[in-house]
């Protein structure tokens, strides 16, 4: 047995078990990762996936087993790299954060500029995703922080710290009647209008949806994207009102915009910061999360990713 015929194991589990795939991902031949896997099984003598022809269906019992040792195997031994990494040079390297793009737009450019600063020599790599993609890229190793909205607080798999509480707003192009009105915005006022808002999933979008659920009324959706960028830009051609993120609105840069407060509407949310159990962290990493939040120290956060029962 060896690391190779692991992370070729891995790989084709990630792969919804597409020897092709796979074997692109790690750079070899379809019949190199057929090999290694034959190999495996003659050495343990039991079958690990379940087959119909040439093609892998599934795991078997053991195999579903194996898996969740190669797992921790190939995650220490990444540690391992790690802690080498750590005493050889200790403020170089790379920090890969996986986050949505209202945190990369709005909240981390003030973060990143001084961590930047701190540590000029690690290579910062930003991946932007829906929450499910970033706790994926956490889980398969290839992130070592999540920042999100939704999702990393529900595996068990990821340890979760709050990072920050923020609310939604309602934007309105100028001179929209509801700028105009001088009682407090309600749902049903909203829901006269198409709305322009975040895909399900996104950026608090289940705290919308229930709010309007729970006064019995169904959004009335016209539009939904990604990003708040792109809601603002709809909004300001008159196709809708619009539901962002409160942070995500400034008042000089969306000019053509009006603000109407909607704390009464929508309950706050919050965003949290993920991270592997298990997973060894650089000192570089440690900073650039108390950065975020001075509440989330090295001690805070040992005590949650610790392999250690």
């Amino acid at each position: 047995m060896n690391f190779q015929q692991l992370r070729i194991l891995r790989e084709t589990v990630k792969h919804d078990f597409n020897l092709t795939e796979a074997a692109n991902h790690l750079f070899t031949s379809q019949s190199g990762v057929s090999k290694h896997i034959k190999d495996l099984e003659d050495e343990l003598g039991v079958e690990l996936f379940v087959r119909k022809g040439k093609r892998l269906l599934g795991l078997t019992e053991p195999g579903k087993e194996l898996i969740k040792i190669a797992e921790r195997i190939l995650l220490d031994a990444g540690n391992i790299k790690n802690l080498a990494d750590h005493y050889r040079d200790n403020d170089s390297g790379e920090l890969t954060i996986a986050t949505t793009h209202t945190q990369a737009r709005y909240i981390l450019p003030p973060v990143i500029t001084l961590f930047k600063q701190r540590y000029p020599k690690v290579h910062l790599k930003l991946h932007q995703g829906s929450p499910e993609e970033i706790a994926k890229l956490l889980l398969n190793g290839e992130a070592d922080i999540g920042i999100a909205t939704e999702t990393l607080g529900d595996i068990a798999e990821l340890a979760s710290f709050p990072y920050y509480q923020w609310t939604h707003t309602v934007i309105v192009p100028k001179g929209h009647v509801l700028a105009e009105q001088t009682e407090p915005l309600s749902l049903k006022s909203i829901n006269a209008y198409p709305i322009v808002t975040y895909h399900d999933g996104f950026t608090g979008r289940a705290i919308i949806d229930k709010a309007f659920r729970h006064v019995g009324e169904i959004p009335n959706i016209d539009m939904s994207a990604l990003d708040a960028d792109v809601i603002k830009s709809y909004v300001e051609l008159g196709m809708g009102i619009g539901i962002i993120a409160s942070v995500a609105y400034d008042k000089q840069r969306d000019a053509g915009l009006i603000a109407l407060s909607a704390d009464h509407l929508f309950e706050p949310s919050w965003s949290k910061i993920g991270l592997r159990r298990g997973h060894y962290l650089r000192q570089y990493a440690y900073d650039f999360i108390e950065l975020c939040s001075e509440n989330i120290t090295a001690e805070v956060i040992n005590a949650e990713i610790s392999p250690e029962p």
